[in-house]
């Protein structure tokens, strides 16, 4: 097992909650130290962050407010145990520490499925049917969903993740050059349920789910077919149904630094005060969906809607719609150049 260097994962009490994303977003590692004299005092995790937020806490908020004051650890002499200690806990690193409780490292079981308790096993559409406006001229020659991430497109990438759940039903809705991404398809071996459904107009990134009508009839997932998450599918549904949620929206916190100095003026044209690099962050609609059937079934046939519009069409029926948090590093989108090559460099292909 490879040790870190662990001071890269130190964080104190009275860092935001904020901080510690920024923080585990960059570490790439899920869970960050707390110590207090070089002794472990506590952790605090991606979920520990996540949960805090659903129940409504502030990003502004102290990471002492939200720490684990009881984590699990293991002494440095019974480090020989640690990976079936992580199995027995279902976790996936674990402190380790001295017989003085001083912080010596922490070990990962990067390669362990916890539990394999993962199973969701739940229908996946995809919207395949954009121009890729955005990507051109790539998408002159190939459509969107065939854009290669390595040696295979990007939908591809998308199924495999899926398939890692246990999901082996998926649809695709095509238009803009529908009979490629069937031939591609046709030719690609596989193992899972594969049906297409082609608009015969373009009908937005929500209208062409009224193709659907009477064929799903349980929760689905909906993604676009240029974004992957990179989170708990299993996760995220559970927390959709445990809600009572209509729709789900997986939403990603981007965190923004404007270069400049911002000022504020009065009513008599005098500065009120000036930020100089002010930060921002906010909720991004990843475009990664949890979603009842009901919703199908009020769609229009044949009409051009963009899916936001049918979340608020289904807000405004008086439907539940959720959020389910993830860090901004867990979204990839391809939708731009500069973020096409930060998915292939973060799929390391």
């Amino acid at each position: 097992m490879r040790v870190l260097d662990i001071e890269t994962l130190y964080i104190t009490e009275d860092q935001s909650v904020l901080e510690a994303m920024k923080q585990i977003d960059v570490t790439a590692k899920q869970i960050l130290l707390v110590p207090e004299n070089k002794k472990l005092k506590a952790i605090i995790t991606d979920g520990d962050i996540r949960r805090h937020l659903l129940r409504g806490g502030k990003l502004e908020d102290k990471v002492k407010e939200i720490a684990n004051y009881h984590p699990r650890f293991i002494l440095e002499k019974d480090k020989e145990q640690s990976r079936e200690l992580m199995k027995k806990w279902s976790i996936l690193s674990l402190p380790v520490v001295s017989e003085t409780l001083e912080i010596q490292s922490i070990v990962f079981l990067e390669d362990y499925e916890i539990g394999r308790q993962h199973s969701v096993a739940a229908p996946v559409v995809i919207m395949a049917g954009g121009l890729g406006t955005r990507l051109y001229p790539y998408t002159k020659i190939l459509p969107k969903p065939l854009i290669p991430i390595g040696e295979i497109p990007i939908t591809e990438h998308i199924i495999t993740n899926f398939m890692e759940y246990e999901c082996r039903e998926f649809h695709l809705i095509v238009n803009y050059k529908g009979n490629m991404i069937k031939s591609y398809f046709n030719e690609v071996k596989k193992d899972y349920l594969l049906k297409f459904h082609h608009e015969e107009m373009p009908l937005g990134t929500g209208g062409g789910l009224s193709l659907l009508k009477g064929k799903l009839e349980s929760t689905f997932f909906l993604t676009n077919c240029d974004v992957l998450i990179k989170a708990n599918y299993k996760e995220i549904y559970d927390h959709h149904k445990q809600t009572g949620n209509m729709i789900t929206i997986v939403a990603a916190y981007k965190h923004l630094t404007l270069p400049y100095g911002i000022i504020n003026m009065n009513s008599n044209g005098e500065i009120a005060s000036m930020i100089e690099r002010p930060e921002y962050s906010f909720l991004i609609n990843s475009g990664f969906y949890v979603v009842e059937p009901n919703v199908l079934d009020r769609l229009k046939n044949d009409k051009v809607i963009g899916f936001p519009d049918i979340i608020v069409q289904q807000k405004r029926l008086g439907e539940k719609i959720g959020i389910f948090p993830v860090s901004e590093r867990c979204w990839l989108d391809m939708g731009q150049f500069e973020e096409l090559a930060r998915m292939k460099k973060e799929l390391e292909v």
